[in-house]
């Protein structure tokens, strides 16, 4: 895959995870993928294999917000050879009703149509506030 359809790639899981359909993400994840979330709340940390990432960053932040759509705002998408990075803002409730308004930026490495690598940098403060120490 070039760049172009790595970045549609990117763009697609995200607008149909705002659909809170997540099959595009899971079936483009590497099995070893390691994906990042930086700081140092609930999600934060390194998960090096698709099964820790959807154990330690996808179930946990699913049973924390609402079944509402994700509103996501994209802004820059930038590509170069493997790698993609995206810039969005997003919009949804957690279950407890406090607003999870965060904003990304994305940083991916895409191999052969699989996310091999993904980095989120992201408001840790409203991950703090939002879904709790």
């Amino acid at each position: 895959m070039g760049t172009t359809e790595n970045k549609q790639l990117l763009q697609h899981i995200y607008e149909e995870i705002a659909k809170r359909n997540i099959q595009p993400l899971l079936e483009s994840m590497a099995d070893d993928i390691q994906w990042t979330i930086i700081g140092t709340t609930v999600l934060s940390g390194v998960a090096h294999s698709k099964q820790e990432a959807i154990e330690k960053i996808l179930k946990p932040l699913g049973e924390k917000l609402t079944e509402d759509p994700f509103v996501f705002q994209f802004g820059r998408l930038i590509a170069e050879g493997e790698y993609v990075v995206m810039e969005a803002r997003g919009w949804i409730k957690t279950k407890s009703g406090k607003p999870y308004n965060n904003t990304y930026c994305w940083v991916c490495r895409i191999v052969d149509g699989k996310i091999k690598e993904m980095i989120d940098y992201v408001d840790t403060e409203v991950i703090t506030y939002a879904l709790g120490e």
